[in-house]
C-alpha cells in the first residue's frame, strides 16, 4: 500500500496552483497561504537525491518565502530522509496512516442512530464548515476566505466535502476527501467543535466521504490519525493500519 499512497500524494501535488518539480521531488504550492501544511513537497517512488538535488529543493522553497518541508511513505524512496537529514532536516513526526476498502466498509452506527450528513452547496456553508474545523483544531489551521475557497475546490474539482448541520444552523463537524488518483483517495481535516463531540458525528462524516469515494471508483481511502480516539474511530467505520509516512523540514 506505501506505493499506492506515495503515488497518490505525487498526484494529489501536481493538482496545486502552483507546480514545481525538481531533482525527483514535486513541490505543491497554494499561493494563497503560507502554511507549511499546505505547501510542501514529496519524492517520486525510488528517488535517489544527491546534494545538488536538495539544494534545489530548498531553493523552490526560499525563493517563495516558505518552509522547506515534505512528506512521503519512506520506505518508497529509502535514499531520500538520510539526504534530507545530511543537509540539516529534522523530523517532525512518523505518521501510522490507516486505509478502508469496500471489503472493510462498516456504518458506525445503525442509519437511524446516525448524525444527518450534509452535502454543502452555499458560499455560508463552505464558510461555516471552514470556521468549525479551525475551532476543532485549536487554531492551527485558522478560518479564512481561502480556507473556504479550498474547500469549495476540493468539491468542484471531484472530491468530497462533507458536513452535519448544528441546531443553529452552522456547522457542527465536517471533513473533506481529495479526488481519487491511482485508485485511492486520501480522507482530512476530520473535525467536530467541542460542544458537538462524542454524538458520532466524525464517525458518521467519515462513513459518508469514504462510501463517496467508493461510489466514484476508489478501490481504497487512506487517512491518518492524531490519537487514539480518533483512530477508534475511524476503526469502527472500517479503516484498518497499513504503513507510515514521515514529516520532515528544515528549520531557519
Amino acid at each position: 500500500m506505501d506505493s499506492v499512497v506515495q503515488n497518490f500524494a505525487v498526484a494529489n501535488l501536481r493538482r496545486r496552483p502552483e507546480v514545481v518539480e525538481t531533482g525527483g521531488f514535486v513541490v505543491g504550492i497554494d499561493p494563497g497561504t503560507a502554511s507549511p501544511f499546505i505547501n510542501y513537497a514529496t519524492p517520486l517512488p525510488g528517488a535517489r537525491p544527491g546534494e545538488a538535488d536538495v539544494a534545489a529543493l530548498i531553493a523552490v522553497f526560499r525563493e517563495r518565502g516558505l518552509k522547506p518541508r515534505l512528506e512521503f511513505a519512506p520506505n518508497t524512496a529509502p535514499e531520500v530522509a538520510p539526504a534530507l537529514l545530511a543537509a540539516g532536516f529534522t523530523v517532525e513526526e512518523t505518521h501510522e496512516y490507516l486505509v478502508c476498502t469496500p471489503d472493510t466498509q462498516t456504518p458506525p452506527l445503525p442509519a437511524a442512530d446516525r448524525p444527518t450528513v450534509e452535502v454543502p452547496s452555499l458560499d455560508e456553508e463552505f464558510a461555516a464548515i471552514d470556521a468549525a474545523l479551525a475551532e476543532a483544531f485549536g487554531g492551527v489551521f485558522a478560518h479564512s476566505p481561502e480556507g473556504v475557497a479550498r474547500l469549495r475546490r476540493t468539491q468542484q474539482n471531484g472530491g468530497a466535502v462533507r458536513f452535519v448541520r448544528a441546531p443553529d444552523g452552522s456547522c457542527a463537524g465536517g471533513a473533506s476527501c481529495s479526488a481519487p488518483a491511482v485508485g485511492t483517495s486520501e480522507l482530512s481535516g476530520v473535525g467536530t467543535r467541542p460542544e458537538f463531540r462524542r454524538q458520532g458525528i466524525a464517525g458518521a462524516v467519515t462513513a459518508a466521504l469514504t462510501e463517496a469515494m467508493f461510489a466514484q471508483g476508489a478501490q481504497s481511502v487512506w487517512l491518518e490519525y492524531s490519537g487514539d480516539g480518533s483512530r477508534r474511530v475511524y476503526e469502527s467505520v472500517g479503516f484498518r493500519p497499513q504503513g507510515t509516512r514521515l514529516y520532515i523540514s528544515l528549520e531557519g
